[in-house]
């Protein structure tokens, strides 16, 4: 189709404000799925997706549209992931549109990870198309939805559509908008073909299916393409579009959306944001492109050590359809053989632990999550550390630094002075305060990533009574006294519950581990200590007492020094115990205290 009749655009918006219900009546509109065919959630193919309500792989479908000019349009939607976890893969779907649907819920306004997104469209100069959903609940309140857009985000309230994706209010008049409102896409004038690949998955047969945007030239089968970062030359297979499903097609054309096969058998040869051109005849690099590296970093091992061959296999599998996963083979101690895993934030970390659970059939336990911090030598050498074990000796050490985040919170009034204590205890800094309306703020903070890993999302949840919400960015790294914390079990160190921590906190994590070890580590014939160590500080201790055998019960009498002497027989037996007896902390111990 000629470029004039093309409209590429996406829809952003927050967690649960109603996109994929949007993308749905869209594709029921516009006849691209037939009425029988029409599923909840349509274009979500994980069960994971459609139970937790939420988007983690960016979706591209092509619709035809007949609009009321009697021309036909073709519609490319790309349907992307709302949390902040996959913000790249965001920006990499944002930079194959010229416009954004920009969605709104009426009746909860402006969200945190929707002033995140319209900043990230805006970065690529998108057309933003404002729409008010859910009209057709009892406390939708349109005005303040409207009144938000013009005092939160500088979008004039008069361009916003209201509708209602679920009763089906107002979907025509988005659809008209889309053709008068967002340009046709513009060819770059290279002298040949031009194409950004922002998504891939693994196919069986088909190997890595690529998606991709042509800005310029065309891609057809029997061509021969480049992977200009990657470096590499591939032949074309098949070309084609989603209608959500894959049909192939002759070519895509300049501003056309699809997909490409080419016989690459690893997803790591196609890197997100990648330029594809013509083998024969190079053109320029598009802008844009970034490696995408792990913010996150933990152990994953199988619970029963025979499945360590399995977890390999399913691991293999799962990164061939999610290139932000990273592993690599380690051992510990105590668990034996298991993988150093590499997420892109907290919620990746949760999704790829599910998925092995339920996909892969395995019994896996995490150990606790960690970040990458840069480490400074007294030689002036970096070095990038994501594991406590491999935290060199502190007196090697000039600096540590940690990675730090830019928290957008919005929150009830009532409820700022609970944030920004919430704020101090995590080790950061509120940076400004907006007012958004009458009843809400967002306030902007900076925070140590390693801070809000585990609980910080539902401590703001429950503190606000679920009216609050957040995002984050990431901010640079800086200078921090961080701490390795070890614990030790009759002096021997237990690698699987050392962290790295900031030294104000190592004491109180050092004593709440030793409490929770103390319940869980089984009763020996002599007395088992447990402590919390920084290098040789015993920060913490806690002991589990011994079993003991009432040796004087055979002692009836006579004078005391015979029940001494036998104490004092029994106190030299488990004197020479301890020194030759070993504890064994059972997996199920192990396991217990990395849950909690």
């Amino acid at each position: 189709m000629d470029a004039a009749h093309i409209r590429n655009f996406s829809i952003i918006a927050h967690i649960d404000h109603g996109k994929t219900t949007l993308s749905d009546r869209l594709l029921h509109r516009t006849g691209t799925i037939a009425t029988r065919d029409m599923s909840a959630q349509l274009l979500d193919a994980m069960d994971l997706e459609k139970e937790r309500g939420i988007t983690i792989k960016a979706h591209p479908v092509t619709m035809l549209y007949k609009a009321k000019n009697g021309e036909t349009y073709e519609l490319n939607l790309i349907d992307t992931p709302g949390h902040v976890d996959f913000s790249y893969e965001v920006s990499r779907s944002l930079s194959a549109c010229e416009g954004a649907l920009l969605v709104i819920d009426a009746a909860q306004g402006v969200e945190a990870q929707t002033v995140a997104n319209y900043h990230l469209a805006a970065k690529q100069n998108l057309f933003i198309i404002p729409v008010i959903n859910k009209i057709d609940l009892p406390h939708a309140d349109v005005a303040q939805a409207k009144r938000q857009l013009e005092d939160v985000l500088a979008v004039p309230s008069e361009d916003a559509i209201p509708c209602s994706a679920k009763e089906g209010i107002g979907i025509e008049d988005i659809l008209e908008a889309i053709v008068a409102r967002i340009p046709p896409p513009k060819p770059t004038g290279e002298r040949s073909l031009q194409a950004l690949a922002f998504d891939s998955y693994y196919d069986t047969y088909k190997g890595v299916v690529t998606h991709v945007r042509v800005f310029n030239g065309e891609i057809k089968p029997g061509m021969m393409v480049k992977l200009v970062h990657s470096g590499q030359n591939f032949e074309v297979k098949e070309v084609g579009s989603f209608n959500p499903k894959p049909y192939s097609r002759d070519k895509l054309e300049t501003g056309e959306t699809g997909y490409m096969t080419a016989n690459i058998k690893s997803a790591s040869d196609v890197k997100m944001g990648d330029t594809i051109t013509d083998a024969r005849n190079p053109s320029g690099i598009l802008p844009g492109f970034k490696e995408i590296h792990p913010m996150v970093f933990s152990g994953i091992y199988p619970i029963n050590t025979a499945d360590y061959e399995g977890l390999k296999s399913a691991m293999g599998k799962l990164q061939l359809n999610d290139s932000a996963f990273a592993y690599s083979t380690e051992t510990s101690v105590a668990l034996g053989f298991g993988f150093r895993c590499g997420f892109l934030g907290l919620l990746h970390m949760e999704i790829v632990q599910e998925r092995l659970r339920r996909e892969y059939d395995m019994d896996i336990i995490a150990t606790y999550p960690s970040v990458v911090y840069k480490v400074t030598l007294n030689d002036k050498t970096e070095k990038e550390v994501d594991n406590p074990a491999f935290l060199p000796d502190v007196t090697y050490i000039e600096k540590i630094e940690e990675p730090m985040v830019k928290a957008f919170v919005i929150c009830p009034n009532e409820n700022i002075g609970d944030m920004m204590s919430l704020f101090s205890e995590k080790r950061g800094a509120l940076d400004h305060t907006e007012t958004l309306d009458a009843k809400r703020v967002m306030l902007t903070a900076l925070l140590p990533l390693n801070e809000i890993l585990i609980d910080f999302h539902d401590r703001i949840k429950s503190m606000t009574r679920g009216y609050g919400s957040m995002d984050y960015e990431h901010e640079g790294y800086q200078e921090s006294d961080m701490v390795k914390l070890d614990m030790l079990v009759n002096d021997e160190p237990m690698d699987a519950f050392s962290s790295i921590v900031h030294r104000t906190k190592a004491e109180g994590r050092g004593r709440s581990l030793a409490e929770k070890l103390k319940e869980v580590i089984p009763r020996q014939q002599f007395q088992v200590k447990i402590q919390a160590a920084i290098g040789g500080k015993i920060v913490a201790s806690e002991s589990v007492s011994a079993f003991r055998k009432d040796v004087t019960a055979k002692c009836y009498g006579g004078d005391v020094s015979r029940k001494r002497k036998l104490l004092e027989k029994q106190k030299e037996g488990e004197k020479r115990m301890k020194s030759i007896g070993n504890v064994n902390i059972p997996q199920e111990a192990f396991i217990e205290v990395l849950k909690s």
